[in-house]
């Protein structure tokens, strides 16, 4: 009997710590390295628009894969059933803008933006590049630089940066704050006070 006691109370003495072993683990905080990134990067004023161009960074799209430029190897990767011609140009596909959440069904509808935009790059820090680290830049396939959007969604951006500008579909916010990130990370650009606000706001949507 004594032994049996002893049995049942050793049973429930382990009951709490099975129960806590086998709870789910928490959610990991999807911005959580972006804010750590963010953090290494020098806050400044922005540089003059003196000397801009887009051509001092993309006098045209680089050629990546024989006929393939940067800006059919984004559609192509970023697209559903695309299809090319001879030349490499994208004449069929499906494309979703992130930004606003539109379904493109035509390259007309098409732009490929840059997440920094090339003028806000060549206030960041751009402007003292040479040449070939700018057009390395706008045609970089390795980081999320580019990204397949709607025309519209990409005028009413501009060159802004996320203090100004943010995507109306809030759910990319988390997407696009890690992305900015990111690359002005790799590239060592620096940020404005306000635009890090902007930034550390839209990375509070990671996860949510």
């Amino acid at each position: 009997m004594r032994r049996t006691l002893r049995i049942a109370v050793l049973s429930l003495a382990v009951l709490p710590i099975a129960a806590v072993s086998t709870a789910p683990p928490a959610a990991a905080d999807a911005g959580a390295p972006a804010r750590r990134m963010l953090a290494q990067l020098k806050v400044a004023k922005p540089l003059s628009l003196r000397g801009y161009s887009h051509r001092r960074f993309q006098p045209r799209w680089a050629h990546h894969k024989g006929e393939c430029d940067a800006r059919e190897v984004i559609l192509a990767r970023q697209g559903r059933g695309v299809r090319r011609n001879g030349a490499c140009l994208a004449v069929k596909g499906v494309w979703h803008s992130p930004y606003d959440g539109k379904v493109l069904k035509s390259v007309k509808q098409i732009d490929i933006d840059h997440v920094v935009p090339l003028a806000y790059a060549w206030r960041s820090g751009a402007k003292r590049w040479s040449q070939a680290k700018r057009r390395a830049f706008a045609n970089d396939l390795s980081r999320p630089e580019l990204v397949v959007v709607s025309h519209s969604v990409n005028m009413a951006k501009g060159g802004q940066g996320p203090q100004s500008w943010r995507p109306p579909r809030r759910a990319s916010w988390c997407r696009y704050a890690t992305s900015w990130v990111a690359v002005k990370h790799h590239y060592r650009l620096f940020v404005t006070r306000a635009e890090k606000v902007a930034l550390l706001n839209m990375l509070r949507t990671c996860g949510r």
